[in-house]
């Protein structure tokens, strides 16, 4: 595949992520859980379409599919736990689940290479592994009860946020952080080819998913401890830093440095949000989660176009990165900026907790 074709693919997969955070709001009657199955399902189904023989078209179409079936299941999922099951403890457990996967399909596409095989019979693996995980999440999730359900206001005494930031600008921060953080997540193979000799740049990819299993659990705790603002202000700015690190130090060492800091900071930034979203969800009358992932799925479709326009220009994505760590220094600040207006939304806020 060309660059841009690549590109084209990973914002079709972002729009599709984008469809399917809107449709996951849409049927109410239909149970968290059941939709959530469902989309597992369809994922197995295009992991095993791209094991054929596909041309670019049709395999930007596979990928625009496995994006909505990739947000059904991030929303559901979310939903199903933190409002079905009411356990907001639990989240980092769940998020920790992307960089598990993420780690998990590198290495596997890693030792097919190293093994000769074709890159069919990988998908074919990959599809195989996707059929055990989907029967062991669905046999789990029929098996959980709200043993750990919690009230309203037990959320409310756990969580030390002063003021609590409101639903539009967390979504207004998570599409940034998705722009920001969409380029190295979709060209960090392609980055490092060059600079690593022999050994396999996926490698690179499955550091990024590794880094991001622990980081749900350490960032959850910073949130606990901090709050969304400073939580989300330090998340935001270690990705900006993270992304921007290539850019001006290209090196293999500072490849490996950008995709802890970016791996162990993306998921981070799921885990903030979403919960966070979940608690002043009482400001709008939609399903918040679906929200949430419309403005994250919206900074992923843009960031791949961004970096192809300038690749096809300066056959670089120096400039692509730069402006990527920006966009996230600048939302890093926003996050800690106070207004007037919280103190209204915090009024607010108590007396809905109450």
């Amino acid at each position: 595949m060309t660059v841009s074709a690549g590109s084209l693919a990973a914002s079709a997969n972002n729009a599709g992520y984008l469809i399917g955070a809107v449709f996951a709001g849409m049927f109410p009657s239909i149970g968290a859980r059941h939709k959530c199955t469902a989309a597992l399902v369809a994922t197995v189904i295009f992991c095993l379409a791209l094991a054929m023989p596909l041309g670019p078209v049709m395999l930007i179409l596979v990928r625009a599919g496995a994006g909505l079936a990739s947000a059904v299941a991030m929303v559901a999922a979310s939903f199903w736990l933190l409002h079905d099951q009411g356990d907001t403890h639990s989240a980092p457990l769940l998020y920790a689940g992307v960089g598990v996967g993420t780690a998990l399909s590198a290495e596997v596409i890693a030792a097919g290479r190293s093994l000769g095989l074709h890159s069919g019979l990988i998908w074919l693996v990959i599809t195989s592994m996707s059929i055990v995980l989907t029967i062991i999440s669905v046999v789990l999730m029929g098996r959980s009860h709200r043993r750990h359900g919690l009230s309203r206001t037990t959320i409310a005494a756990t969580w030390i946020d002063a003021v609590p930031l409101t639903v539009r600008k967390l979504a207004l921060l998570y599409m940034l952080a998705g722009f920001g953080g969409s380029i190295t997540a979709t060209y960090l193979p392609l980055f490092v080819r060059g600079a690593l000799g022999a050994v396999n740049p996926v490698h690179v990819w499955a550091l990024f998913g590794v880094a991001a299993i622990p980081s749900s659990f350490l960032w959850h705790s910073l949130h606990v401890r901090l709050g969304t603002r400073y939580a989300l202000s330090i998340n935001l700015l270690v990705q900006g830093i993270g992304v921007g690190l290539p850019a001006l130090f290209a090196s293999a060492a500072t490849y490996a440095i950008s995709a802890v800091l970016v791996g162990g900071a993306f998921m981070g930034t799921v885990t903030i949000v979403l919960p966070a979203a979940r608690r002043v969800s009482h400001q709008v009358r939609y399903n918040v989660m679906a929200l949430m992932s419309t403005a994250y799925g919206s900074g992923l479709i843009v960031g791949p176009l961004v970096a192809d326009a300038f690749f096809a220009k300066h056959h670089d994505f120096s400039i692509s990165l730069l402006v990527a760590s920006g966009a996230l220094i600048v939302a890093s600040g926003y996050a800690s900026m106070r207004r007037r207006v919280d103190r209204h939304d915090q009024d607010t806020n108590l007396q809905t907790d109450t």
